[in-house]
C-alpha cells in the first residue's frame, strides 16, 4: 500500500514512464477528509477515464488554508495511506499548496477530473491540460454529502461544544 505513495518528484517520474508505456493518466486531487461514499464513487468513476488513477492529496497544512484552521481531521500519512487502500486509487502525491496547479503542470495528466459541482471554466488547471492535448471531466457527486456536512451532523447529534480526545 505504502508503494503508492510517492513524493512529487518519484510521481513526475513514474507519470512519465507510464506515459511512454502507452497508459493513459488519469489525475484528481482533494483533502479527502474523513472519507464517505462520495469520494468512493468519485475516486472509482475518475479511475474509469482512463489506466491510471494519480491522486494529489492537500497537505495538512494547505488543508487548513482552503477549509478552516479545524481541519483536517486526520492528518495527510493516515489519508494517504486510507487513499493507497482503495482498488481504484493507483498513485497518491501530497502536496503543500491551495491548488494543485503546479503538480499538474509537472505531471500533464491525460485527463483531469474534478466534480460536476465544479463549473470548467473554474477548474484549475483545466487550461493547461487541454492546452497539452488532454481533456477536462466532470464527474457526478453525490448530493447533500461531504466531510463537512458530516461534521455538522456530528456536532449537531451529540451536541459537542468542546474538543473531545
Amino acid at each position: 500500500m505504502v508503494k503508492k505513495i510517492l513524493k512529487i518528484e518519484d510521481i513526475v517520474q513514474k507519470a512519465n514512464t507510464l506515459r511512454r508505456s502507452g497508459k493513459r493518466l488519469v489525475f484528481t486531487n482533494g483533502c479527502f477528509d474523513i472519507l464517505h461514499v462520495g469520494h468512493i464513487r468519485y475516486l472509482a468513476d475518475a479511475r474509469s477515464k482512463g489506466d491510471v488513477l494519480v491522486v494529489g492529496l492537500n497537505s495538512d497544512e494547505s488543508v487548513k488554508i482552503i477549509k478552516d484552521e479545524n481541519r483536517p481531521i486526520m492528518n495527510q500519512e493516515q489519508r494517504a495511506e486510507i487513499l493507497a487502500g482503495l482498488w481504484c486509487v493507483d498513485y497518491i502525491t501530497i502536496f503543500n499548496e491551495p491548488d494543485p496547479l503546479k503538480l499538474i503542470k509537472v505531471i500533464m495528466p491525460d485527463v483531469l477530473v474534478k466534480g460536476a459541482d465544479w463549473r470548467e471554466q473554474d477548474i484549475i488547471g483545466a487550461d493547461v491540460v487541454k492546452a497539452g492535448g488532454g481533456e477536462v471531466v466532470r464527474v457526478s457527486v453525490v448530493p447533500d454529502i461531504s466531510t463537512s456536512r458530516i461534521i455538522e451532523r456530528i456536532v449537531k447529534r451529540y451536541g459537542f461544544t468542546e474538543p473531545m480526545e
